[in-house]
């Protein structure tokens, strides 16, 4: 897969209000982010979570280094943009390392940015500098990485990810697809983090003692590396001579290893994972001679749309989202098509995440 280095962010240019309308009752946030008391308001033509104060916005990554990131730094972007109050944004990339990270947070709300998101890569390792720039009366919002603390307390909100509607829609599939029962390998992310372990856990419980895991409990730890992937799956095929499903929550990391299989006169197994476009013209290029079953849910870059939203609903005086965490739909099933065939666009990188909101022809662009 094509990694391509992340880029630095660009300032919104700053852009005229439209006529305003008042969307009345409260934005439904509160504590010391300084968000916006009394009537909600909205500009006209704009998503109603934009209100009419003008605000400067700042989008912070604790580890912007990948593909991924990259796409969904643009689009925080592209979201952020849709609301004409937001005047400048700023980007700022961690580096993986944290001290960076605390910094950057640091930075931004010495220099009185209005509102903040936040991935915050390193934990509870960055939650007092999300406390003190809270307290300092920037509306923060942590998401997708639970940072500990509390909402109304060290932040304005954490927007979330729901892991385990992923791990439920995979086991749907499996009972459906693969209903006798069987081994499922689960290849997961870095040791002991919490997504892979969300999962692993609604799957355990969603699924009947037909199906078991193979490999390391709750999961084989692969770091997302496909290098790591390749190797831990070579030994996983040479230790388990039944593997009918993997589960991968990162699939484009699979595109080099599946090969594996065919290699040592076996079928590729039903598999279950996230999408990539790589990962897509993968499938597709094997059906003719090594075909095998696959659904995917969303990669989960527009995790960072919602949490925008909320951070400038709550600095603007918008209509502040209800959700809380964010929920990634299944994408593809090649058995049903629906809501959509895996779908390969050989002309597009790689990585490119034809889930995600922003289209495919401007993921291309970002490299």
């Amino acid at each position: 897969m094509n990694v391509r280095h992340l880029l630095p962010g660009t300032a919104l240019a700053a852009v005229g209000l439209l006529t305003l309308t008042a969307c009345g009752g409260s934005d439904g946030g509160g504590g010391g982010g300084g968000a916006a008391e009394g009537e909600v308001t909205r500009v006209e033509g704009a998503p109603e979570w934009c209100g009419t104060k003008e605000i400067s916005f700042a989008l912070l990554d604790g580890f912007g280094g990948n593909s991924w990131r990259l796409v969904t730094t643009e689009s925080g972007r592209d979201e952020a943009a849709k609301c004409p109050s937001v005047t400048s944004f700023e980007y700022a990339d961690g580096q993986g390392d944290t001290q960076k990270a605390i910094s950057d947070i640091k930075s931004f709300a010495s220099k009185g940015v209005d509102a903040m998101v936040v991935f915050p890569d390193a934990g509870k390792a960055v939650l007092p500098a999300l406390t003190q720039a809270y307290k300092a009366g920037v509306v923060t919002v942590p998401y997708r990485v639970d940072p500990g603390g509390k909402a109304g307390e060290n932040y304005d909100a954490w927007i979330g990810y729901d892991f385990a509607a992923d791990a439920r829609n995979w086991a749907t599939w499996i009972e459906a697809n693969v209903p006798d029962g069987g081994n499922i390998l689960f290849l997961g992310g870095p040791a002991g983090n919490s997504q892979s372990t969300t999962e692993y856990e609604t799957l355990r419980a969603e699924l009947p003692e037909t199906y078991q895991f193979v490999g390391e409990v709750p999961f084989t730890a692969t770091d997302w590396d496909p290098t790591k992937t390749q190797t831990l799956l070579s030994a996983a095929i040479s230790k388990n001579p039944d593997i009918d499903v993997i589960v991968s929550d990162f699939g484009p990391t699979l595109v080099s290893s599946l090969g594996l299989f065919p290699d040592s006169g076996r079928p590729i197994p039903a598999l279950v994972t996230t999408d990539g476009n790589a990962l897509s013209c993968f499938w597709a290029d094997q059906q003719a001679t090594n075909p095998f079953p696959m659904t995917t849910v969303t990669t989960g870059n527009d995790n960072v749309r919602l949490a925008v939203q909320v951070a400038i609903a709550k600095a603007t005086g918008g209509k502040v989202p209800t959700e809380t965490s964010f929920e990634g739909p299944v994408f593809e099933d090649s058995v049903t098509g629906t809501p959509n065939p895996v779908t390969c666009r050989p002309e597009l990188p790689g990585d490119v995440y034809l889930s995600a909101e922003l289209p495919g022809e401007k993921q291309a662009e970002l490299g």
